[in-house]
């Protein structure tokens, strides 16, 4: 018996064919520079002239920048002329060591003055270090399961029942937060610093919140992070704004550092007090410093930094010398090809009367 014909009208094919549109026929337009000596020379001595003397005014507002940096990593225990501060919490970890160092300021730092704390060997970019937190409960938005990024500083079991307890604010960036206590003396009076106004405004109205209603209320069925002697809403017992997901500190903290040394901003003078108006005055000063935060362990340091502010900022150096070696380079580039244009290139009549058999030279 002879099969039926299969019926294929009306089925057709697909094309693997490209559309004819331009982009696919790569019929766009397109324009490739040619590089001669009139365009390449002109933009090296632009790029030198222009380079230079921005990095001559970075240098200079860099320059204006008043700072004074003291390293107290390894500062003696007051009343204990042999031992350090650094030894002794090595030995005794979660207790506080207090130590002072005198210094003298040459000049007046003029202007607003901030306090910084500085950390050398710290690697705050570690891969795993910068996702160990949990956004979510740093908006407010808290729950008994924290994220995982946070392990191992999720869960921390409770002193008293023994019960497992998330914790807030989980992670490794946070359980890490900076914790010595640094204060200013000048003349034996205490130099009034603010521990408000340090962060970012777009961290601190975007990205961190208290939940709603009664902040110890909300934290109640959570625990401390582990390295934090506080618990989150008494981070700050004067200043209850200051207190929670919103504390200054713990917002600059988290904004972790690309660098292994870096400095964050830790307080500010406050100029509305007597002799204090126009900065800070020429003379005798007293750091005063409660130290908890062991950096033996890692080689690392720390460091306090008084300092002013320019235009651009604070002192930085670098993009001024930067921007005057690049401006040089570019200048002596352009110099050395030009000379070589002039010496070795053909003249226009010699172009035109090249021919196949004209011999290569």
């Amino acid at each position: 018996m002879a099969s039926q014909p299969v019926e294929t009208q009306g089925l057709q094919q697909k094309s693997k064919r490209p559309s004819d549109s331009a982009f696919k026929q790569q019929r766009l337009p397109a324009w490739q520079p040619v590089l001669t000596a009139g365009t390449v020379l002109p933009t090296f001595f632009i790029i030198g002239i222009l380079f230079i003397p921005v990095g001559v005014a970075l240098l200079y507002f860099s320059d204006e920048v008043s700072e004074h940096v003291i390293d107290y990593t390894d500062c003696l225990k007051v009343g204990q002329n042999n031992v350090t501060c650094s030894y002794y919490i090595e030995q005794n970890p979660s207790s506080t060591c207090q130590c002072e160092i005198t210094f003298t300021l040459d000049k007046d730092f003029v202007g607003n003055v901030y306090m910084y704390y500085g950390l050398s060997n710290y690697y705050q970019n570690h891969r795993r270090y910068v996702k160990s937190r949990d956004d979510d409960q740093l908006l407010g938005r808290l729950s008994q399961t924290p994220s995982t990024d946070c392990v191992p500083f999720a869960y921390e079991d409770d002193p008293i029942t023994g019960v497992q307890m998330p914790i807030a604010p989980c992670g490794a960036i946070a359980n890490s937060l900076f914790n010595d206590t640094l204060s200013l003396e000048y003349n034996n009076k205490s130099v009034q610093l603010l521990n408000t106004g340090i962060a970012w405004p777009s961290d601190k109205q975007v990205k961190f919140r208290n939940p709603q209603g009664s902040l110890e209320a909300a934290l109640e069925k959570f625990a401390k992070p582990k390295f934090w002697s506080k618990p989150l809403w008494k981070l700050d017992p004067e200043n209850p704004d200051n207190n929670g997901f919103q504390n200054e500190d713990l917002i600059v903290w988290m904004r972790t550092a690309a660098l292994p040394s870096f400095r964050k901003l830790y307080r500010r003078i406050d100029h509305s007090k007597p002799n204090f108006e126009n900065g800070l005055k020429s003379g005798p000063y007293k750091l005063i410093i409660d130290y908890r935060y062991p950096v033996s362990a890692f080689d690392g340091s720390k460091k306090m930094i008084l300092s002013t502010t320019s235009l651009l900022g604070g002192k930085n150096p670098f993009l001024g010398i930067a921007y005057i070696v690049v401006g040089c380079i570019c200048l002596i580039l352009g110099i050395a090809l030009l000379i070589i244009h002039i010496k070795c290139s053909k003249s226009n009549s010699e172009m035109i009367n090249v021919n196949p058999r004209t011999p290569y030279s």
